[in-house]
């Protein structure tokens, strides 16, 4: 069905699927300039109640949607739902701690490795081709995540890239789920994720779990849940049923390029020489294989 109307799109990629995911990286680079803004409250209590607010969004919109008949959508979407859902809120609960414990710019440019991850997943899972070309920059781009990771060790970010590195393989997996179950609405699987990274946060931090955050650090995780998380993730599920999944995580590129910008204007947070050069090398890779992409023609596997 997603071919069908690819084929049908000027460069065989949908108009739709390609705004949706340009729009969906863009309001999700907002994040680390959230993360920033909290004051007081504790990693875990960001997890907690930035989920929370993902989970209470999608709820309300699926209820509403179905006409009070929330199950209903649960049950269309099935097992792989769940199986989508478990992965992303592992994901949302890892991204959470790369950002609290290193750089925007380090933990987003770990990430955009993710096309890479992503071809591997598909060509293990759906037999999508991998061409040598991108089979070279795949080793380019795990080599710029390698001196970003390891850049960790002297700087007091190890664990922050790891959780980086972590969220990177959600990530992937996650965009490979919606594209083989692309003919399933699978909205309930972000609803789904904020359930499960609600209960890691509370969880980790019980006992003596406090729920009480301050005004300003309420704010951040709501604009957090409903903003950068719900419409975000929202925008993200729909566009990736469109495209394959290399594709779809190269158009969510902007929350890479743009999140270390914000972060740098608002909080004058400057990423270190290494990560330059680590995501120089993902960045020249991801963007090098989407311009032979597209001079070759998106079906031919490069």
């Amino acid at each position: 069905m997603a071919e069908r109307a690819a084929a049908a799109e000027p460069g065989g990629a949908p108009v739709r699927g390609v705004a949706l995911l340009l729009c969906a990286g863009t309001v999700m680079s907002m994040n680390g300039l959230l993360f920033r803004g909290v004051e007081a409250a504790t990693d875990w209590q960001v997890i907690f109640w930035r989920s929370l607010w993902m989970a209470g969004v999608f709820a309300v919109a699926l209820t509403v949607r179905e006409r009070g008949r929330l199950d209903r959508a649960f049950r269309r979407a099935g097992l792989v739902a769940l199986v989508a859902g478990v992965i992303l809120g592992i994901g949302n609960v890892s991204f959470s701690l790369a950002i609290l414990n290193t750089t925007v710019a380090n933990a987003l440019l770990i990430l955009s490795a993710s096309p890479f991850l992503s071809a591997i997943f598909a060509w293990l899972l759906m037999r999508e081709a991998i061409g040598r070309v991108t089979a070279v920059a795949m080793v380019v781009a795990l080599a710029g995540v390698a001196i970003m990771v390891f850049e960790g060790l002297g700087a007091g970010r190890f664990f922050g890239n790891l959780m980086a590195v972590l969220t990177l393989v959600t990530h992937a997996g996650f965009i490979v789920t919606l594209r083989y179950a692309r003919n399933v609405d699978m909205l309930p699987s972000v609803c789904i994720a904020g359930c499960i990274a609600a209960l890691g946060g509370a969880a980790a931090s019980a006992p003596g779990f406090a729920l009480a955050l301050s005004a300003n650090d309420f704010l951040m995780c709501a604009l957090m849940g409903i903003g950068t998380m719900g419409l975000g993730f929202a925008l993200f599920t729909m566009g990736a049923r469109y495209l394959p999944a290399a594709q779809t995580s190269l158009l969510v590129m902007s929350e890479v390029i743009l999140a270390p910008i914000w972060v740098w204007i608002f909080w004058n947070e400057t990423p270190s020489s290494l990560t330059l050069i680590g995501g120089a090398l993902v960045l020249s890779a991801v963007f090098g294989l989407t311009a032979l992409t597209m001079r070759r023609g998106a079906d031919r596997a490069l």
